[in-house]
């Protein structure tokens, strides 16, 4: 499948998310190419419990599937699964990851960063996006900088922009 395609698989995901005037719907998808069935998880915002991003329900949602509990502290679940990851892993999402949150969460990047392999190395080593997001809620996003600085390569593809926009400010206080 293309990565065109895989990110239409996220925006029916970002579908999925509930409306909100405080946060963007968004569409997340974790893909191993090389497998059989690549889609290894799907997720979007607010499916998990909490205020949970559609990258961070994605996550939590294989840990469940590796059998991993956490006791909730920052960064443990993303610790545990790193390793757990297949080589060629892929993050698919609407939007560009996060790189700042409210007060007591975790960004996207910084999820994205903790997940390491058994040797310290980036376990998700490309990031697909459609959009980059707008200044909306935290002025400009700088997460693509930073996960490149890491080493992850992030791609932006074009061809669903205007339609991921329409989705992820579903509930937003329209300009008229």
């Amino acid at each position: 499948m293309s990565d065109l395609g895989f990110l239409r698989i996220a925006l029916e995901q970002a579908r999925r998310s509930p409306p909100k005037p405080t946060n963007f719907c968004v569409g997340a998808v974790l893909v191993s190419p090389s497998s059989e069935k690549p889609v290894l998880v799907t997720g979007y915002t607010l499916e998990c419990p909490g205020n949970t991003h559609a990258e961070q329900s994605c996550f939590i949602k294989l840990a469940e599937t590796h059998g991993i509990v956490t006791t909730g502290s920052k960064g443990e679940l993303e610790t545990q699964l790193g390793p757990l990851l297949p080589n060629d892993a892929v993050l698919y999402t609407t939007m560009e990851p996060c790189n700042k949150r409210s007060p007591g969460n975790l960004t996207c990047v910084e999820r994205i960063l903790m997940l390491q392999t058994s040797d310290g190395k980036a376990a998700i080593k490309k990031v697909v996006c459609g959009v980059r997001e707008p200044e909306t809620f935290v002025g400009e996003n700088v997460g693509r900088k930073c996960l490149e600085d890491a080493g992850i390569e992030v791609v932006h593809v074009s061809g669903l922009e205007d339609e991921i926009l329409k989705v992820a400010t579903a509930g937003h206080v329209q300009a008229t």
